[in-house]
């Protein structure tokens, strides 16, 4: 900075990191100003210069954090249904809470990784995608401890959700959750796509002989295909736009999925004719960001990022559940429309558990002992 006044004298230097100011030499403050007017301007430029270093000093150490101008978020459903909707509210509610700082755009229907949606896990510990809203049943072939939600008829009866929700809430679901962030995805919180039921094109279902060669699309994991085939079904495993083709088609006769994300939203009696309600296993959803893009965040927006999450994903496990737990709205939905509800009793899912238990014992095994025991206690425990 120039000195000032035209004494051709230089300011004193601003020190480093704030702190004393080093007076010019031989300043002098005993001079009387009307003998020497020059010595009060170079005190009053000293105390200027001191004030402006403290202000300096007092300044916030860095502007607001910069990212890059979009963050990917990847969806295998449209943007239809509680998790569509809740990829979609997770965006709008992020972007005005960062002030646009995280600017997240959804990629509804698995555009990201182009139907093989079991890839996604893969898609955030690379950081191609920076969020995803998905699936355990999609991350199990990375996670294969996300199984324990997939084997068959764990989370019984009036009290499935109330299992569930303490289940995750317990030491069992912080273990997922490290487990998750060990292999680099960040888990930021629970959601739902609901227990899954099975619908079909052929008759009803109450008894497993009832599945015996029936043509039913399942995911891309191997203990869906082992249930079915122990129950005597035939299982195909596609992505689910063939799917809906094959069943327009007649080349698959069934499918199983969550009611309120799947079987109404896509208007499954357009194609099937009977529904069986076993709630079978159950297919929890998490929102979780890639450990490469958390990383890249600031303190504060990683509180918002989680904070936005646990509230999004908590409205989403409801919506998911409406009209199924403690009621039955959902259910006289599908039977407006046409379809056959088949609620089986406990003795009848009874029939289910046992004929399935050979594939229960082989994935135990698979998880881990120690872990689905420790689930199973909780289980037990709920009330």
């Amino acid at each position: 900075m120039g000195s000032g006044g035209g004494t051709g004298r230089t300011a004193p230097a601003m020190p480093r990191g704030g702190g004393v100011v080093a007076l010019p030499k031989n300043t002098s403050f005993t001079r009387d100003r009307r003998t020497d007017p020059k010595g009060v301007d170079e005190l009053r430029r000293a105390v200027l210069w001191a004030a402006v270093v403290s202000l300096v000093a007092l300044a916030p150490a860095a502007a607001p954090a910069q990212y890059k101008p979009e963050f990917k978020l990847s969806v295998v459903v449209g943007p239809a249904g509680p998790w569509g909707e809740a990829a979609t509210r997770f965006s709008d509610l992020l972007r005005e809470r960062t002030h646009g700082r995280i600017n997240v755009k959804p990629y509804f229907a698995g555009q990201l990784f182009a139907g093989r949606q079991t890839t996604e896990f893969l898609l955030l510990v690379q950081g191609v995608a920076d969020f995803a809203i998905g699936s355990t049943i999609n991350w199990s072939p990375q996670v294969k401890e996300l199984n324990l939600f997939s084997l068959p008829f764990l989370f019984p009866g009036e009290k499935a959700y109330r299992a569930l929700d303490a289940v995750q809430q317990s030491e069992v679901g912080r273990r997922l959750f490290q487990i998750i962030e060990s292999k680099g995805v960040v888990p930021l919180a629970w959601g739902e796509n609901g227990f899954r039921q099975l619908t079909n094109s052929v008759r009803p279902v109450r008894r497993p002989a009832d599945l015996q060669n029936l043509k039913i699309r399942v995911v891309g994991s191997p203990i869906f295909i082992d249930i079915f085939r122990f129950l005597g079904a035939n299982p195909v495993s596609m992505n689910w736009a063939e799917a809906q083709t094959a069943f327009a088609q007649g080349t698959v006769d069934g499918q199983e999925n969550p009611v309120n994300s799947v079987i109404i939203p896509f208007k499954l009696w357009t194609t099937q004719k009977y529904v069986t309600v076993w709630n079978y296993v159950v297919d929890p959803l998490i929102l979780g960001m890639s450990k490469q893009s958390w990383d890249a965040l600031s303190a504060q927006d990683k509180e918002i990022v989680r904070r936005t999450a646990q509230e999004v994903m908590a409205r989403q496990k409801r919506e998911a559940r409406a009209g199924l737990e403690g009621s039955h709205e959902a259910l006289e939905t599908l039977r407006k429309n046409g379809m056959e509800v088949i609620v089986l009793t406990p003795e009848e899912v009874e029939a289910f558990r046992q004929a399935t238990l050979p594939v229960y014992r082989k994935w135990k095994q698979e998880i881990g002992r120690t872990l689905v025991e420790a689930a199973e206690k909780v289980v037990r425990n709920t009330r």
